[in-house]
């Protein structure tokens, strides 16, 4: 597809201002080249030094909310972190407090235990003590004559022998209590034994526990440390994007007061433009904007792509219509007697400056907006139009009569009507104010300064339901 290079637009834009600059018609001069255009082009250009300022604002603004986005993820990371660890922490502080209360019993079964132990040992001890002192009582009796006494103090035999085995059932009784004794001594020190075994194993247990617990106090601190720098640095982005946004609401006051300034230059020369109309009028000089126009294939390219760029979710009488308004002026004496000088005309098409023309040409326009163009470069029309915007802007700058064709509002001349008059607004005694009462403080009451602030500098501009903000129904069209 055909491009327009910047040197051929450069070129295209010089031979149209300079063919037009010194064509007039029937002693009519031209007036849009004057110090209006100078003017609105300053404006356009202080502009365009805001945008820039505003954008690059907008790009540091972006890149601290990609910060701030990072750093409030690393802020719940490590919140979660500090969360789990707190967690484990609080895992560990109750293992270890059921550990050392494990130990607690454990040592009070040992103590018990131990003074179990010590009892029996003692009460065996009793016992073979008690023992030996009856062996040693026997044999200090007599020894081998114990026996013989014995059996000479018995009534009989079996009295004999009745003694005899009572003597050996006593003894057999200390003995066998002395083995129960040892027996019990033996179990309870089998269970102190475990029961130690045991405490060793908590003891190294609440040691890992501690070590744990250490280890997790420190992890713990250190994702504590990290969680305040990360906030602080969160916050430290926060006051910047309050900045920016402070930055950015100033700069779109000064973009607003630009636009105002810049829309009211606009309507000042469209009220000359309409002027000169009414001369030729009166001089009865009437416009004749009917016939074909032999287009080269690049004037095709661009007429199609600002019907494309300024209509293409308009009807096709709605694109017929918008390259109705460049043709006329192509014929009219009081703008550029050429497609790209008409277009590209000093702060008149808003889709043009904004790249969008372009844009669309270097894709190609569509093929509904490429036939459009060549039925209008044909000779078809659908009116003497030669401005047109959305009938908010028509009624907004009150131009006196218009067609709505589509969204878009087309008329010939820029004649406004005058205001309905308004009721004086009663103010309090006390009460001062800058304003007149019977001025709304965001309505301008004539073409001038008071115009909207989110205006662009078209004359009005040209707009389109699918343009951007600058270029569309925010905006006055040509």
């Amino acid at each position: 597809m055909y491009k327009i290079s910047n040197k051929y637009r450069l070129t295209a834009i010089l031979t149209a201002l300079a063919l037009s600059s010194t064509f007039s018609f029937a002693g009519v001069t031209p007036v849009y080249a004057t110090e209006l255009e100078d003017t609105i082009t300053d404006l356009e250009a202080q502009q365009k030094e805001t945008q820039d300022a505003m954008e690059r604002l907008k790009e540091q603004q972006e890149n601290t909310q990609d910060n701030v986005d990072e750093l409030s993820d690393q802020s719940k990371d490590l919140q979660n972190i500090y969360a789990g660890y707190a967690s484990q922490m609080s895992t560990i502080n109750n293992e270890i407090t059921k550990v050392q209360e494990s130990l607690q019993e454990t040592s009070q079964e040992i103590v018990s235990l131990n003074n179990e132990l010590s009892q029996a040992q003692a009460e065996e001890k009793q016992i073979y003590e008690n023992l030996k002192k009856c062996l040693k009582a026997s044999y200090e009796n007599g020894s081998r004559d114990s026996m013989i006494m014995l059996l000479y103090n018995s009534s009989s035999m079996e009295d004999f022998l009745t003694k005899a085995e009572y003597v050996s059932a006593f003894i057999q009784y200390e003995q066998n209590l002395m083995a129960s004794y040892r027996s019990i001594q033996d179990e309870i020190s089998k269970k102190a034994e475990k029961l130690e075994e045991k405490q060793t194993e908590l003891d190294s247990y609440q040691s890992e526990l501690d070590g744990k617990q250490s280890e997790l106090a420190d992890l713990t601190q250190k994702v504590k440390g990290e969680l305040s720098d990360t906030n602080d640095e969160l916050a430290n982005e926060n006051e910047k994007l309050k900045d920016y946004d402070k930055q950015i609401k100033q700069l779109d006051k000064k973009m607003a007061n630009l636009q105002a300034q810049q829309a009211a230059a606009q309507a000042e020369l469209a009220q000359k433009i309409a002027k000169q109309q009414a001369e030729m009028a009166a001089n009865g000089i009437k416009e004749d904007f009917s016939g074909s126009y032999a287009a080269s294939a690049s004037e095709l390219e661009w007429l199609a792509a600002t019907i494309q760029a300024e209509a293409d979710g308009e009807s096709y009488t709605g694109k017929l219509a918008v390259g109705t308004v460049i043709m006329n002026r192509v014929k009219s004496s009081v703008f550029p007697n050429s497609i790209v000088g008409v277009i590209t005309q000093t702060n008149q098409f808003a889709s043009y400056r904004s790249g969008k023309v372009e844009l669309i040409i270097a894709k190609g326009p569509n093929s509904t907006c490429m036939q459009a163009a060549q039925e209008v470069l044909n000779g078809a029309r659908v009116g003497d139009y030669l401005f047109f915007m959305t009938k908010y802007y028509a009624d907004y700058y009150r131009i006196a009569e218009y067609t709505m064709i589509g969204n878009h509002a087309f008329f010939y001349r820029w004649i406004t009507k005058d205001p309905e008059p308004t009721a004086p607004i009663e103010t309090p005694a006390d009460t001062t104010t800058n304003t007149p009462a019977d001025t709304p403080t965001d309505t301008p009451t004539d073409n001038s300064a008071n115009t909207p602030t989110d205006t662009p500098a078209d004359t009005p501009s040209d707009t389109s339901t699918d343009t951007p903000a600058d270029t569309t129904t925010n905006a006055p069209a040509n």
